[in-house]
């Protein structure tokens, strides 16, 4: 019986439940995503003695272990294991952080060479892993692990799945694409890319996969536009009398571009053309208030509407916002989540089955096959790009072609937004709100720590609130500050009844709870990974302080600090980064000067080819395990062209071969709908 890539891991040999679920937590379900859950970036191992090592350089050191290893412990759960390593004559100190069961590979005489960052005032080398042998050329692949997983026991699972499997790769792109746009084989790829014998073979691997990722996305999307594009929709006949009263009650005037985005909203509404459309604008512009008009328009005409978004911190808030403004036109809405208890839940699903519910705002709770609309008329998604493509889909199905608006809070140009959401009309917020206070960005060093908590301590003193933000939850091999170091920073700066920690891993009620108690004031000072990055609005939060804000994409920096600057008080964002590259510090200096979220991403067009970003995913736009949409634009640009002639000359995808595209687009759509 031949083997497919679409098994479940654990027909993997010594995958158990339990090593299941912990690859779950890395979004690992299938042979398959084993397989292509390529390395997010390859240390190269050179070997090279301290003398000829700048300060700060990655490398790798030869030599005698002179002391015994000696562990100690340090903070919440954090170990420091060091001995003296002889290299040559001369003598550096080793330490390797959070990794106490290395102890058991290391003894006095042993010759062992070590990968690591090497301090040339310290004469020291923070150590990232003991490595067999080293050269100019090796290459070391580097996972995307978690608490569950070590990189060891990924590596040789992945390994397991390529030789057990590699005669059963789908070839995903056409022969004759392949040929046209000169490009390796599946096998080709998955093996330059986890196994690179050199430089040279990984860029062509990383050439092949990158345009394999965006042609498969591209499929998704063009068999979707295909389905649904030009649809035949319904005419809303909306009650322009009722719109008029919501803008009066309103206690702002709207800008001219949130004026003009209602336009082309309603414009699409009363249209039997179905609306699919992208509203994109700056941290703050107002998307919100544009989404109330829609909202209260289909609900006039007589429709329902769902709200679809990411997190349940980011529902509530919703929730809560339009619910006081609609309620005084008699508009009954509900708020559904994971949370929501079971009889809550039973009487929403009931209401809105009879149509006694006019609006519901929810998370993925609302793809739930037991939640039916009686007549739903638009669909809008809220940070659509944290949602497959099925996902979306599974929602718009719950209705008779109703209208769509998709909304991110990171503008891209709309040359980029074309070839990522090419099956939207696109309108854009330019202007911010009368009122919003500018915010003062500035940017210091890691040892200026006692002036942050100096302006810290000032802040909250006044009464005002602060963020404290980290790029990664827990400690890794990576050398960032984690959300867990900074909040033990800070537990020792300030009381521990001040500071409260946040990140994406925590439980849903005890993430609402602490949201909640810094929401109400009760917290002083955050700590979070960028999970507070879209939609949380405290507008008593008046400082950010963000670390090795030279990892973040000016995008996600910018969408960061449009958390602050809500309120009556001028507001403040210090970034704490230890900048080395020229792309890293510029980054630094135009996100000090600017505030326009439009220019910010035009810039990050120019810069973000220099490949020092933290991770791949810029905020507001899909996420990709290899390509850039930026920095492979013209890539992304080819495979749309591709796509569409593909589906317009095999719409179903009959053709023998088209029959392995199609299986996994069958696989990625059935795995998305279970997300």
């Amino acid at each position: 019986m031949s083997k497919s890539v679409f098994e479940p891991i654990t027909n993997l040999k010594g995958v158990g439940k339990k090593t299941a679920d912990n690859l779950a937590t890395l979004d690992l379900h299938s042979v398959y995503d084993l397989i292509y859950d390529f390395p997010y970036r390859y240390d190269q191992l050179v070997m090279m003695l301290p003398s000829e090592v700048a300060d700060g350089e990655k490398v790798v050191f030869k030599g005698l272990v002179a002391t015994d290893p000696v562990v100690s412990r340090f903070g919440y759960k954090k170990t420091r294991l060091n001995f003296k390593l002889q290299i040559d004559r001369e003598i550096i100190m080793i330490n390797f952080f959070n990794q106490p069961w290395i102890k058991q590979q290391v003894e006095v005489g042993q010759e062992i060479a070590i990968y690591g960052k090497y301090d040339a005032g310290r004469q020291s080398m923070t150590a990232f892993k003991i490595v067999a042998k080293a050269s100019s050329d090796k290459l070391s692949p580097i996972y995307s692990v978690n608490r569950h997983f070590r990189q060891k026991t990924l590596a040789r699972l992945i390994e397991q799945a390529v030789n057990e499997y590699e005669d059963a790769l789908p070839e995903v792109v056409p022969d004759w694409l392949r040929e046209k746009f000169k490009l390796l084989s599946e096998q080709e790829i998955v093996f330059g890319m986890h196994y690179p014998a050199d430089l040279n073979q990984l860029k062509l691997a990383e050439r092949s996969a990158i345009f394999r990722e965006f042609f498969i996305f591209q499929m998704q999307l063009a068999m979707l536009s295909q389905a649904n594009y030009n649809e035949q929709g319904i005419g809303k006949a909306y009650d322009k009398a009722e719109l008029k009263q919501l803008q009066a009650i309103l206690p702002f005037t709207l800008s001219t571009d949130q004026k003009k985005a209602i336009k082309d909203i309603l414009e699409d509404l009363a249209s039997e053309k179905v609306m699919h459309r992208l509203l994109e604008g700056d941290v703050g512009s107002g998307k919100t208030v544009v989404a109330l008009f829609a909202i209260y328009a289909a609900i006039t005409a007589g429709y329902q509407v769902a709200l679809l978004v990411p997190t349940e911190i980011l529902a509530s808030q919703h929730a809560q916002k339009l619910q006081k403004i609609l309620a005084q036109f008699g508009v009954h809405a509900a708020l559904l989540t994971g949370s929501t208890k079971p009889n809550e839940k039973k009487e929403i699903l009931n209401e809105l089955e009879s149509g006694m519910l006019n609006l519901i705002i929810g998370t993925h709770a609302l793809l739930e096959d037991n939640v039916i609309f009686r007549q739903l008329g638009l669909v809008i998604i809220d940070e659509q790009h944290r949602f497959g493509v099925e996902q979306r889909q599974k929602l718009i199905n719950k209705g008779n072609n109703p209208d769509i608006l998709v909304m991110t809070a990171t503008p891209i140009p709309r040359t980029l937004a074309l070839s990522v959401y090419g099956n939207l009309d696109v309108s854009e917020i330019h202007e911010l709100p009368s009122g919003r206070k500018p915010v003062t960005t500035t940017y210091v060093s890691p040892d200026q720590l006692s002036y942050v908590f100096k302006q810290v301590r000032q802040t909250i003193d006044q009464g005002q609130q602060v963020y404290v933000v980290a790029p990664l939850i827990s400690d890794s091999e990576l050398d960032l500050t984690s959300a867990e170091m900074a909040y033990d920073l800070f537990k020792n700066e300030f009381s521990v009844q001040e500071v409260a920690l946040l990140h994406g891993q925590m439980p849903a009620k005890e993430k609402a709870t602490i949201m909640d108690a810094f929401t109400n004031g009760e917290i002083p000072i955050l700590v979070a990974t960028s999970v507070i990055e879209v939609g949380v609005d405290v507008p008593n939060a008046s400082l950010m302080v963000i670390f090795d804000a030279d990892h973040f994409g000016l995008s996600q920096l910018h969408q960061l600090r449009g958390r602050i600057g809500r309120g009556e008080f001028a507001s403040q964002c210090i970034l704490i980064a230890n900048a080395k590259t020229d792309a890293a510090k510029a980054r630094l200096e135009i996100i000090t000067k600017s505030h326009d979220g439009f220019l910010l991403a035009q810039e990050d067009l120019k810069l973000r080819g220099e490949g020092d970003l933290f991770g791949k995913a810029q905020s507001g736009l899909p996420e990709f395990k290899v390509g850039n949409i930026v920095k492979n634009y013209r890539t992304l640009a080819a495979a749309k062209e591709v796509a569409q002639e593909i589906i317009k000359a095999d719409p179903e995808l009959k053709l023998a071969e088209n029959q392995p595209l199609k299986s996994v687009l069958k696989y990625k759509a059935i795995n998305q709908s279970q997300e």
